[in-house]
């Protein structure tokens, strides 16, 4: 049976994680996961201190600063090149964005990945594909996807996507990247993001999707 003590304790855990919601607004991404995991991984400490026959406090303390390291999966160097693309990237329709599960992702629409039929990079790709590769570690896991529109067939369209990603994994490993860290997948045109019964939709839908994930992560 858990002490009055104990039980007190994990019931502080919800409160403590909206209390760490509330207080992140101005912080962050990266912040915010720090602050959250310490204030989560201190109850957390305090429960465990407890039960060992330790004090709750000093497990309060230790646990804060494990989950400090645990709540901060983004780390500063995944913002750096998040605000590197960012940079290199803004106006020309190119996503940037932190995925959910703390992936760096990269969405390259038609414009300058690839013409119809084809697997060629683009030249307008080659500086943002430079921008990607500069700098990295040779342990972060890079994955490329590549995507069609509807135009043609499953059997063309199937082999054309892997190509794609394949073509961007060949320039970005030519610059320094960790081929064997690079993992191609092709996607065909399964995953639209628009409708392909418009030029515009069409163009969206050829694309490249590049994940960036720190090794920690």
């Amino acid at each position: 049976m858990k002490s009055p003590l104990s039980l007190r304790t994990l019931a502080l855990l919800p409160v403590v994680a909206a209390i760490g919601l509330a207080g992140c607004e101005n912080m962050s991404a990266r912040e915010k996961g720090t602050a959250q995991g310490a204030g989560i991984g201190a109850v957390a400490g305090a429960v465990i201190g407890k039960v060992t026959g330790g004090k709750a406090g000093t497990g309060a303390v230790v646990g804060g600063a494990v989950g400090a390291v645990a709540g901060n999966l983004w780390s500063k160097r995944m913002e750096d090149k998040r605000m590197a693309m960012e940079k290199a990237t803004a106006g020309t329709g190119i996503e940037v964005a932190r995925t959910q599960d703390n992936q760096l992702k990269v969405n390259v629409p038609s414009d300058f990945s690839f013409d119809v039929g084809r697997a060629d990079i683009k030249p307008a790709m080659r500086p943002v594909l430079d921008q990607f590769a500069q700098g990295l570690d040779p342990n972060m896991h890079v994955r490329i996807i590549g995507h069609t529109d509807s135009t043609g067939s499953d059997a063309i369209n199937d082999p054309l996507s892997v190509e794609r990603a394949t073509s961007v994994r060949n320039y970005l490993a030519n610059h320094g990247v960790n081929a064997s860290r690079a993992e191609v997948l092709g996607r065909g045109s399964r995953e639209p993001v628009a409708d392909n019964g418009s030029d515009a939709g069409r163009a969206m839908n050829r694309r490249v999707e590049i994940y960036l994930r720190d090794p920690q992560g």
